[in-house]
């Protein structure tokens, strides 16, 4: 086994409202409990990490890993828009201290996804005020806890926004053609092909539930619109255009430049979940065009970021007529997503080749997968790719497998186990996995 030097950042991710439990003030929390609820169960406790986070940084210690990435929750620190909650950036400064302590490079994320209740109401991330009050947030955060900070990710995956927006579009033709097809069939029995869905959801490095009927779907558009004042509330997690887009960009380097201004020490990234595009006969233009969406029409605007956070699960095909259907029999992990760890070291390459000089760290890169078996071969591959890049001088600083522990894969529940960690959630005793320890091992 070849090892990673000392100096490397080798650890584990994770993501607060996924893990911490009672997330009250958050957007997510109040579509979770709704009645008619996209989501296929609440997050409630997590695995109560809020209240475990010590045993938890002592067990990726133990293990080996001495890097810990993990969010700052908005909706706990500023619960009313302008009010900052002293007890909350507290219990921050406890989880960064710990770190500390344990020998763990704490790498902060401020935004992963969920966001304050009040900043849905006023418009959420389609509304040009998030760039300021990212920015108020982000600076706050900054004096209170930046003297212990090294490294920070303003936002968790800024193009999931767009990737979104380009999947409902495929869903509505996927729906529209469905109907015009049981109009054209009147009188005959019809049933949902939930495989589409499935295939679908896998598109999207994040988790979704595309299987509710849309009578559902138009109920829950009801109870959006009493709570955020919108059917169709504009979270982090919602589809968006250009424009949409553009917002979030500003309030990335909004946030950097507040962070400098406070503490010009720290080095300030981005995360983006990119896939391997690839191609066969007929689809290197659609290939190409993802990539550009996905990662090149970002780099005028985080070139001179002092890292890139890179985030990558799989590949995606295209062919003549887009995206190309996985073949069956091919492995695929709980996600739906094709098992293809290869996919990292192809990513970091093109990432280097197209964005030369900046550092890269490895935010994200993991396996929804029972069989932790898997998972370890999964790490070992990955883990490959990585080394081979480092070898070729290429500048990867870190890498952070998704995620420490099983835990709350968004409209998808619990059911999905992407944790080096095990939990029993009725007792939250933690069970570490062999890949725990496996991935530790990788560190000199």
């Amino acid at each position: 086994m070849k090892k990673f030097d000392k100096g490397f950042m080798l650890g584990a991710s994770t993501a607060a409202h996924q893990v911490e439990g009672n997330n009250t003030n958050s957007d997510y929390w109040i579509m979770e409990n709704m009645e008619y609820s996209q989501f296929v169960e609440p997050s409630l406790d997590a695995v109560d990490h809020y209240n475990r986070y010590e045993e938890d940084i002592r067990m990726l210690a133990d293990a080996g890993l001495n890097t810990y990435r993990f969010s700052i929750e908005w909706a706990r620190i500023e619960p009313e828009q302008g009010k900052f909650d002293e007890k909350e950036i507290e219990h921050y400064r406890n989880v960064i201290r710990c770190c500390r302590e344990n020998g763990v490079e704490p790498v902060i994320t401020l935004m992963h996804f969920t966001s304050p209740i009040w900043l849905i109401k006023q418009g959420g991330w389609d509304n040009e005020n998030v760039v300021e009050l990212f920015a108020n947030y982000t600076k706050y955060v900054t004096e209170q806890l930046g003297d212990d900070i090294k490294y920070i990710c303003t936002i968790n995956e800024a193009n999931m926004r767009l990737q979104i927006g380009a999947l409902m579009e495929r869903f509505k033709k996927q729906m529209m053609a469905k109907m015009a097809a049981a109009a054209g069939d009147a009188g005959k029995e019809h049933h949902t092909d939930n495989s589409e869905k499935d295939s679908m959801e896998g598109q999207v490095q994040v988790g979704l539930n595309l299987s509710d009927p849309m009578e559902k779907m138009k109920m829950a558009a009801m109870e959006n619109a009493k709570v955020f004042g919108d059917p169709q509330p504009h979270t982090f997690v919602s589809a968006t255009d250009a424009n949409g887009d553009m917002i979030v960009i500003k309030a990335h380097q909004a946030a950097k430049a507040a962070i400098k201004a406070v503490n010009p020490g720290i080095k300030v990234g981005i995360t983006l979940s990119l896939h391997d595009c690839q191609y066969i006969e007929g689809g290197k233009e659609a290939a190409d065009r993802e990539w550009d969406e996905e990662f090149v029409h970002y780099i005028p605007y985080i070139k001179d970021d002092d890292f890139f956070g890179l985030q990558n699960y799989t590949r995606t095909t295209y062919g003549h007529d887009g995206i190309v259907p996985v073949p069956e029999g091919t492995p695929m992990t709980q996600m739906d997503y094709e098992v293809y760890p290869e996919a990292l070291e192809n990513v970091i390459r093109r990432v280097h080749k197209e964005m030369p000089g900046i550092s890269i760290m490895v935010t994200e890169n993991g396996i929804a997968t029972s069989d932790d078996a898997q998972r370890v071969a999964f790490i070992d591959k990955a883990v490959e790719g990585v080394q081979n890049c480092i070898s070729e001088g290429i500048p990867v600083i870190g890498y952070c497998h998704w995620s420490l522990i099983d835990n709350f894969e968004w409209q998808k529940g619990y059911a999905l186990t992407f944790g080096l960690c095990a939990v029993d959630r009725k007792t939250q005793i933690r069970t570490p996995k062999q890949s725990l320890k496996h991935l530790g091992s990788y560190i000199q």
